[in-house]
């Protein structure tokens, strides 16, 4: 059973940095596409950052140079270090897994985390 699980959430200020993980358990987290999305309150889910399988790394806008993803492979564990941080990038941040190729479709990922709130105060 694929599980996976979010850590590392919290409450910074403006300019702060925070380092999220994502513990994945029942798959080999190297042969999938990772992906990290937020969700803000009243907005829709969107992707922040995504690591292909051979391992190519992709932002969106909003987050490039201050936000960085990696994958330790040996620990099956994703990671975004997220510096610089805004009142903007308050949202619940979620883990995802597809089994295919990466993409910033929502509906697409196979697998969700139950999320971890960051909250940037200005």
């Amino acid at each position: 059973q694929v599980q996976l699980v979010e850590s590392g959430g919290g409450s910074v200020q403006a300019g702060g940095s925070l380092r999220l993980s994502c513990a994945a358990s029942g798959l080999t987290a190297s042969n999938y596409c990772m992906a990290w999305f937020r969700q803000a309150p009243g907005k829709e889910r969107e992707g922040v950052a995504r690591i292909a399988r051979g391992g190519g790394t992709y932002y969106a806008d909003p987050v490039k140079g201050r936000f960085t993803i990696s994958q330790d492979n040996a620990r099956n564990t994703l990671y975004l270090q997220m510096n610089s941080l805004k009142p903007e990038d308050t949202a619940m941040y979620y883990c995802a897994v597809r089994s295919t190729g990466c993409t910033w479709t929502v509906g697409y990922y196979n697998y969700w985390g139950q999320g971890t709130q960051v909250t940037v105060s200005s």
